[in-house]
């Protein structure tokens, strides 16, 4: 469950392939690591408006169905999608401003892949940090945060880890590890 490009999530985690299906682009896109298929769950923004985005000089970066710039330019991407007319959600990652259709988070690319993985949300563990990461922990059967993450996060979640970043993940993990085997 990512945020990230698919070139950019195979950058920094090249085992990948451990996983049934990655949930990225803040939901817009499925990929099965054992096919090496990729599924957009949603349509990209028009390329005229990411073509205005960069005519105004916006460091954007470009996946399937998401552009995604970094603050301070939310106003300018707010000011382009009521010019334009579009029916477009920000959604904000600690710093990160990411552009992507209505309804899109990363509830409903979990939604979808547990579909496909024959699983319910209740059986899903998940952890998280920032702002785009609300609506699919509220929907985890077993929700965490790392210690770095935005206070917001932490007041909602099962589990707030002591560690910050991997090392708050890694620390979940043996957690669940050891919950599950006080439960036998």
């Amino acid at each position: 469950m990512t945020g990230r490009e698919l070139n950019d999530l195979i950058a920094i985690f090249p085992e990948i392939d451990r996983f049934d299906v990655a949930v990225m682009e803040n939901g817009a896109v499925l990929f099965h690591p054992s096919t090496g298929a990729v599924e957009a769950l949603a349509d990209p923004p028009p390329s005229t408006f990411v073509a205005q985005l960069h005519e105004r000089g916006l460091p954007l970066q470009i996946g399937k169905a998401i552009v995604a710039t970094w603050e301070p330019h939310e106003k300018a991407v707010l000011e382009e999608i009521k010019e334009f007319g579009l029916e477009l959600q920000v959604t904000f990652n600690k710093g990160a401003v990411m552009i992507l259709p209505s309804g899109v988070n990363k509830a409903t690319g979990l939604q979808a892949a547990l579909k496909q993985l024959a699983l319910a949300p209740a059986e899903v563990a998940g952890i998280g940090d920032a702002e785009n990461d609300h609506a699919f922990l509220e929907i985890c059967g077993c929700s965490a945060a790392v210690a770095n993450a935005l206070p917001a996060i932490r007041e909602k979640v099962d589990y707030v880890a002591v560690f910050d970043h991997g090392d708050g993940v890694a620390e979940f993990v043996a957690w669940l590890l050891a919950d599950e085997k006080a439960a036998k």
